[in-house]
């Protein structure tokens, strides 16, 4: 298969029906603020991967926080608008607080009732990572080189992943998996185990961010 890198494109249409693209660094103490007990600092995989948008810490995601979050991931302003709001509409009414009446914030310590189907089942049903889950992930599509995907093997395994009739599910896993080989493949187009990890885990993004950071300022 072609492992060549492939253009990245400055707007993915895909980007707006991301539903979990999200990600974190948090502290310990801050991180008991989502109130979740199961996972390092209290909280699971799915809120820390959860939390890199929530700027100011406060465990609600707003729109401008998501939308400047895509930005710094080097999106272009209209697929950082699309994203931030399918993103915060979508997840918006799974998360909020029954006494709440937003309508574009996302709650992180409910993050979990977003998780839709036809994806790696790496989480399960509180946001907890799964680690044989993430396994299969490699010894299932990762055929050309071991411990990494290429593209046309990021679209194998969401094509195996699909169940049928999960339409939503199909939207959000495909658009998932395809922005992050687009942030995360090398230069060789691969997208590696511990790329993959850092997605679940919450520690490739700010990585991501910090690279874009110093290339701008090699170029300036």
């Amino acid at each position: 298969m072609d492992a060549r890198p492939r253009p990245r494109r400055s707007s993915l249409p895909a980007a707006a029906v991301v539903l979990l693209l999200l990600l974190s660094t948090f502290s310990g103490g801050e991180a008991y603020a989502y109130g979740d007990a199961s996972g390092a600092g209290g909280m699971t995989e799915l809120q820390k991967h959860a939390a890199f948008f929530d700027a100011n810490h406060d465990g609600v995601v707003s729109f401008s926080e998501t939308y400047d979050a895509f930005r710094s991931f080097g999106f272009g302003i209209a697929a950082s608008t699309l994203s931030a709001t399918f993103i915060n509409a979508g997840l918006c009414p799974m998360t909020r607080p029954e006494n709440d009446t937003s309508r574009l914030s996302v709650y992180i310590e409910n993050i979990h009732k977003g998780i839709h189907g036809s994806d790696t089942g790496a989480y399960d049903s509180q946001g907890r990572f799964v680690p044989e889950k993430f396994e299969e992930i490699f010894s299932k599509h990762a055929k050309t080189v071991p411990d990494a995907l290429t593209s046309a093997e990021v679209d194998e395994l969401i094509s195996a992943n699909r169940q049928p009739g999960d339409y939503v599910g199909w939207a959000g896993a495909s658009a998932e998996w395809k922005i992050l080989y687009s942030i995360g493949k090398d230069k060789e187009g691969l997208l590696r185990r511990d790329a993959v990890r850092g997605v679940y885990d919450g520690s490739l993004f700010p990585k991501v961010v910090q690279a874009r950071r110093s290339a701008q300022q090699n170029q300036a």
